[in-house]
């Protein structure tokens, strides 16, 4: 397994699992909303990456003109997420539709990496690594610049805070307490309240 796997590289398709099924680990909406079919889904960890809100979007959950931010996988750290096991059958479908997601911008790079199931298994699964090279890679925002972004982010995928609190109630079923953004739930949560 590489972490260099070049964005759209066909070794990714078909997979490297002898029996052709593709994992993919979420970490973000493809937690909560992945989109496709799949025939296992699993706690997962991802090590040498970690989630952070450091991607401008333009087009799920913000505008060019305002917008929101997402999560992307930056390097370092670990991860906890999801991974879903896609049947061999439908490989080439769902990375179409990944690839068509995900990939618009070219703001993340196509790796596989193993991951950890919850039952002990290690297994080799497509993961998005932000390209820290690419113009919507937000490095440094402080939680003011955070909040902003937040705030005003809404594209074709609906309300940033939306997309924020959905991916913090993902992350609560596992029983993860990521404190790099639950600080957002209570600051979000007095949005809410103030707007009623």
């Amino acid at each position: 397994m590489s972490d260099t796997v070049p964005i759209l590289d066909p070794s990714i398709t078909p997979s490297s699992d002898p029996s052709g099924d593709l994992w993919v680990f979420g970490y973000g909406s493809l937690m909560w909303r992945p989109g496709f079919r799949h025939i296992e889904r699993a706690p997962a960890l991802l090590r040498g990456a970690h989630r952070a809100l450091c991607v401008y979007s333009v087009r799920h959950r913000g505008t060019a003109e305002m917008p929101g931010l997402v999560l992307g996988l930056d390097h370092g750290g670990s991860c906890h997420g999801f991974a879903f096991r896609v049947a061999a059958g439908d490989v080439a479908e769902t990375y179409a539709y990944l690839t068509e997601r995900e990939q618009m911008n070219r703001v993340y790079r196509e790796v596989m990496r193993p991951v950890v199931l919850g039952d002990g298994r290690t297994v080799p699964a497509l993961a998005y690594i932000v390209n820290r090279r690419n113009r919507q890679y937000a490095r440094g925002l402080d939680r003011t610049a955070l909040l902003a972004h937040i705030r005003q982010g809404h594209g074709e995928s609906g309300a940033c805070r939306d997309y924020v609190l959905n991916t913090l109630a993902a992350l609560a079923e596992l029983g993860i307490n990521d404190h790099a953004l639950s600080w957002l739930a209570s600051a979000l949560d007095g949005d809410s309240v103030a707007a009623s």
